[in-house]
């Protein structure tokens, strides 16, 4: 009979871990991780991972005590020592993966950050790489050259919304023009859970030095319910731009959904403005900076625990995760 998958959570990630291994029926294996005066860290596993199949799981996020770029190297020394301890396999577990966002040159001599981390979980022996609704899709595909998988949250946000909405006219929003395709999926899904016409729209959207600018909304939203779809919530400008638009257009109501809520200091109050009714996201990231009379009230946070188990059970036998959306109820 075929050993269990062996799965890790790292400290930043363990509620989170928690949650996965509880819907795989598994326990959370044992490690180590160990901050020593200088400020240098160790992470080891404590139990034995030769020829085993092993899932480590941490969210490259900046929230908690731990910034982005400590989580990463914890994650990287840790899958080192995992390999150099005999596990046949380990997959990270990245339900928001780092420095995702600048995948391009937009500007001269800019670093194209993406590629680089991907060499970095290379280098240390990685086999291949879950995450969770990353910002451009194609160029994290690119960028490994260790195996990728993708895993959409939408299917779990499309029902919560069906339930929201009601029988309301509705229209999905991209923020962006860059963000159509993300919004197109989205409202590809919400039609097809609710049954009829779901319209689409999008706000143009400009940055430059810092600056957000842009004003045109292409699309019909008077009188409608309307969902903005984007990857994350970060200073919350850019939902609170397109929703004020939306309003400013006539919509009825006006909801958002992202799935990874980074909330830096100023998101709060941004959101708490907003002419947002509510905004959904995913559990991938713990909202520790945003207030927490907001998370009672406007921000409303959704379990994606039992999508990840699934996927992992399947990578362990083999299995495909093109039909996990369907085969999963979703």
């Amino acid at each position: 009979m075929p050993q269990a998958p062996q799965l890790f959570a790292l400290d930043a990630s363990h509620d989170f871990g928690k949650r996965v291994a509880a819907a795989m029926g598994l326990p959370l294996s044992r490690h180590e991780e160990r901050d020593f005066e200088d400020g240098e860290h160790k992470s080891r596993p404590l139990e034995n991972v030769r020829d085993r199949d092993v899932y480590v799981i941490q969210s490259l996020d900046g929230n908690g005590p731990q910034g982005v770029n400590e989580k990463l190297v914890r994650l990287l020394l840790f899958i080192g020592a995992l390999k150099q301890s005999g596990a046949d396999r380990v997959t990270a577990v990245v339900p928001y993966l780092c420095y995702s966002r600048k995948d391009r040159r937009t500007k001269p001599n800019d670093p194209v950050s993406t590629r680089y981390v991907a060499a970095l979980f290379e280098a240390v022996g990685t086999d291949c790489i879950l995450t969770m609704d990353v910002h451009n899709l194609a160029a994290y595909q690119n960028a490994f050259r260790c195996g990728t998988e993708h895993l959409e949250a939408r299917h779990v946000f499309t029902d919560v919304i069906a339930a929201e909405i009601g029988e309301d006219e509705v229209v999905v929003l991209s923020p962006d023009a860059g963000g159509t395709k993300r919004a197109e999926r989205f409202r590809e899904r919400l039609e097809q859970t609710l049954g009829r016409r779901v319209g689409n729209a999008f706000v143009e959207k400009r940055r430059s030095g810092g600056v957000v600018s842009g004003e045109l909304l292409v699309g019909e939203v008077a009188g409608r319910t309307v969902i903005i779809v984007d990857d994350l919530i970060a200073g919350g400008t850019t939902m609170a731009r397109a929703a004020g638009r939306c309003r400013e257009a006539g919509a009825a109501r006006v909801l958002a959904v992202a799935t990874h809520g980074l909330f830096s200091a100023s998101a709060s109050t941004r959101l708490a403005e907003a002419p947002l009714e509510s905004v959904f996201i995913a559990d991938t990231v713990p909202p520790d900076k945003l207030d927490a009379a907001l998370l009672d009230s406007k921000v409303k946070v959704i379990g994606v625990a039992p999508m990840v188990a699934e996927a992992l059970r399947r990578l362990h036998e083999g299995g495909s995760l093109a039909d996990l959306s369907e085969a999963y109820g979703y």
